[in-house]
């Protein structure tokens, strides 16, 4: 069961051919007064999905040197969203130069690109993506697309143009090694060589029951034809980070039960398999999905929907993980924590907050975090907001 099911049954608190290509879509305004569009050195910008049924929005936001945030406007994906929570990471996606943003409209079954000039948007590009793409990862010139809807999960790749527009790459889609798998996030590893599927759903018929997918990338950027089924330490992984030596982290919410969260590190073996370093590492909070690794692999932050919080981690070199603090932040009871992202420096950390509609920025000091303030408007009120990105 997902969260949109969870939510709804109240057990949560609170290839196609290439799209049609159209330049130059004005950014909408949205905050009050006049707010500058370019940025200076070490400042950057902020990007969170509205998700809507009609008219998915992208809110953007100017970056301070000091970390906060201003809300510039928003631009129109010319796609549709759900309206519901994507219950996935990564459904909005930066390349690594900053230079294009990539957004998933799942209600429409296609994605977005977009140029980006500071906090500013330029529509470029709606292509089909398969049945309800929900989480997307890029390396070099590859992007991958995780579809996860009830018909069919599975992965199908893109060719990453010069100027960031995507060019479906021919027999590409690959299924997931369990038709219930219910994904979380697709990701690449750090040298591109592998793709990670987290699945939220146990499948008694198969072992392991509880799994995270594995597949090889060839040169030709073809993902294996079917993927290595991996034991997940814990119950129902949801999200991932790598780290830049090749240790990841991965979330397990347990099922929502009430303090049961954790994480769970490992080694990715050359051959795809996933070795745990430490197994599900608690936090005491309810239902943790979305998790970031700061830039220098220090120290991890996981998103804790049910409670309300962030949890914050020291992660050592050799990818063991110790508890800071389990309640490094708290937002409110039915503030839903959703997705993170990071500053390019790691120094600011944000956070989107489905159930209030906002952006809450931390700064980031050894581990701890210290809270910039929220910004809000433009995004809607425990109504689906989902997907951030940020530099």
């Amino acid at each position: 069961m997902d969260r949109r099911q969870l939510i709804a049954a109240g057990a949560v608190s609170i290839f196609g051919l290439l799209g049609v290509t159209g330049i130059g879509q004005a950014e909408r305004p949205e905050a009050t007064g006049r707010i500058a569009r370019h940025v200076y050195p070490g400042e950057g910008a902020a990007f969170a999905m509205t998700n809507v049924t009609a008219d998915n929005r992208i809110i953007t936001y100017r970056r301070a040197a000091d970390g906060a945030l201003t809300r510039v406007g928003s631009v129109s994906t010319q796609g549709n969203g759900i309206g519901t929570d994507l219950d996935t990471q990564g459904g909005l996606r930066l390349s690594q130069d900053h230079r294009f943003l990539y957004a998933v409209n799942a209600g429409s079954d296609d994605v977005t690109v977009f140029s980006v000039d500071g906090p500013s948007l330029t529509f470029l590009q709606r292509v089909p993506a398969g049945d309800e793409p929900n989480s997307l990862t890029l390396h070099g010139d590859l992007l991958y697309v995780l579809n996860g809807s009830v018909a069919g999960n599975g992965i199908r790749g893109f060719r990453v143009a010069s100027d960031g527009t995507l060019t479906p790459i021919a027999n590409s889609v690959r299924l997931l090694s369990s038709p219930i798998a219910v994904p979380g996030q697709v990701e690449f590893s750090p040298d591109g060589r592998m793709l990670l599927v987290t699945q939220k759903t146990d499948n008694r018929l198969l072992t392991p029951r509880k799994a995270i997918d594995v597949f090889t990338v060839g040169r030709d950027g073809l993902a294996s034809a079917t993927p290595k089924r991996n034991f997940s330490h814990g119950v129902r992984p949801f999200s991932l980070a790598f780290r830049d030596d090749g240790r990841l982290v991965v979330v397990e919410s347990f099922n929502a039960a009430p303090g049961r969260s954790a994480i769970t590190s490992y080694r990715l073996s050359a051959r795809g398999w996933l070795n745990a370093i430490d197994g599900s590492v608690p936090n005491g909070q309810t239902d943790s999905c979305w998790v970031v690794i700061t830039g220098d692999g220090r120290y991890v932050f996981a998103a804790n929907f049910g409670s309300g919080t962030i949890s914050s981690y020291r992660f050592d070199a050799d990818g063991g993980l110790h508890l800071l603090d389990g309640d490094a932040a708290f937002l409110g009871a039915m503030s839903q924590p959703v997705d993170l992202a990071l500053s390019a420096d790691s120094a600011y950390l944000y956070l989107l907050l489905r159930g209030t509609g906002g952006v809450a920025a931390f700064r980031i000091d050894n581990g701890s975090l210290h809270p910039l303030g929220l910004v809000t408007g433009g995004l809607p009120v425990a109504d689906g907001a989902s997907g951030l990105a940020a530099y």
